[in-house]
């Protein structure tokens, strides 16, 4: 796979997190060791970002998050799951849309090699 450099700067990081942990924790130990691990990097980013639906001009706080977000250009949704689903991706795509963001990875920690849960979409 093919990626910008932001991105294979997070990815380094995600492997260095999976490399110490491997899988079977729970998402928030993931997001915990790799804001760490995006910190030591010189990366800006927040977690748990508040992302408001709007319908027909009415902004409606339903308490959507997004897990990370780097830069202010790349979305990260982290799991912790068997396996990646279709609502996986599509709840990435969501989220990218009604942010705006047009660059997101998924990530599955879940995995024995965080490779084989690794998605990278783009909008």
């Amino acid at each position: 796979m093919e990626f910008d450099s932001l991105s294979n700067r997070v990815i380094g990081c995600a492997l260095e997190v999976h490399r110490h942990l491997g899988p079977g924790l729970l998402e928030s130990a993931y997001e915990e060791c790799l804001a760490y691990e995006l910190q030591v990097a010189g990366l800006a980013f927040s977690r748990q970002v508040d992302l408001p639906v709007t319908y027909k001009g009415l902004r409606l706080d339903c308490c959507y998050r997004m897990d990370v977000v780097v830069e202010n250009t790349l979305l990260l949704e982290l799991k912790s799951v068997e396996a990646l689903l279709p609502i996986h991706e599509a709840q990435l795509l969501t989220y990218m849309k009604l942010s705006g963001l047009k660059t997101g990875l998924l990530m599955n920690f879940n995995e024995r090699y965080l490779k084989d849960g690794l998605k990278r979409m783009v909008l």
